[in-house]
């Protein structure tokens, strides 16, 4: 991508642009966001050679799949990952998509993002291309030294060597051991597991500190947690889009510490009016489906 971005941003420069297309071919991009930053800063077309060379090994055999079938399937996967980002963003031709840089840069010094991705938001500093080629050269040796089998990573799935989750054996059973025995003592300790991912740069308030010379309000001076969180509420999630447990549970959260929960434009089953698992915001949207007077008076 670094280099892409350098290339389309110097041809643009020269006003060489439209006289240069840009076939990205690298062992790199394998997955949908690799796809989409590398179209979103300018590539014509990506060959992920290493990931259709991969699919090839695990397929090889009498007993595997049919490659053709196996790699037209992965480049479907990617174009629809690569459709769905555009349409999120408004967007339905690639031709609209190519070269926008509709992306912030997190964790980048800004003068090597002005450099290689002109135009792109950045709003906190991070490395720069020093300790971008010192990485480089460290998966360059990983990938061509004397042992062919390469270290797991851990990039999906937690290893105790790898790239750390947020969701990890010691987060995972701290909560269900505080679930299943009622402890809330445990449960701290598991908010304090999470809320510490950010002191580990595992979350992007992990990278921003309060700059204030004010003094500290006296607590009694501050609204209690009781008012504060009856202006809580939940974000319009249908049935359906959440399960009915999940749905129902928003629900007793929101009606038990007087905040709002919102049915989606599902609306909710019947037999939760009048309930604690009651919605108390009803959704009626302009083609929502079941808008019955016994839905409407129960609002």
């Amino acid at each position: 991508m670094l280099a892409t971005g350098a290339v389309h941003h110097s041809l643009v420069r020269n006003g060489l642009r439209n006289h240069a297309g840009l076939v990205v071919e690298s062992g790199d991009p394998r997955e949908v966001h690799h796809l989409a930053t590398l179209v979103g800063y300018g590539a014509g077309a990506v060959n992920p050679y290493l990931a259709y060379q991969t699919i090839e090994d695990v397929v090889a055999g009498p007993d595997g799949a049919d490659e053709g079938e196996a790699i037209d399937a992965y480049v479907h996967a990617l174009e629809d990952g690569l459709l769905k980002t555009m349409a999120k963003m408004g967007i339905s031709t690639v031709e609209s998509y190519r070269g926008a840089q509709i992306f912030e840069a997190v964790g980048l010094e800004s003068d090597f993002v002005a450099e290689y991705f002109e135009g792109t938001e950045i709003r906190t500093e991070g490395i720069g291309l020093d300790v971008i080629e010192e990485d480089l050269l460290t998966r360059h040796a990983a990938a061509f030294g004397a042992d062919p089998k390469l270290e797991r990573q851990g990039e999906y799935e937690n290893r105790s060597a790898g790239i750390h989750h947020g969701w990890n054996p010691q987060t995972v059973g701290t909560l269900q051991q505080s679930v299943r025995a009622g402890d809330y003592e445990k449960y701290k300790e598991f908010a304090e597991l999470v809320n510490d991912q950010s002191k580990q740069l595992k979350a992007l308030r992990g990278l921003l500190e309060f700059d204030s010379d004010r003094e500290p309000v006296d607590i009694d001076e501050v609204e209690p947690v009781e008012d504060i969180v009856t202006r809580f509420s939940t974000a319009a999630m249908s049935l359906g889009s959440l399960s009915p447990e999940a749905h129902e549970n928003n629900s007793i959260a929101m009606n038990r510490i007087g905040g709002k929960s919102n049915s989606g434009e599902g609306g909710e089953p019947p037999e939760r009016f009048g309930t604690e698992k009651e919605c108390n915001v009803k959704q009626v949207a302009s083609g929502r489906f079941g808008v019955t007077s016994h839905y409407l008076s129960s609002a």
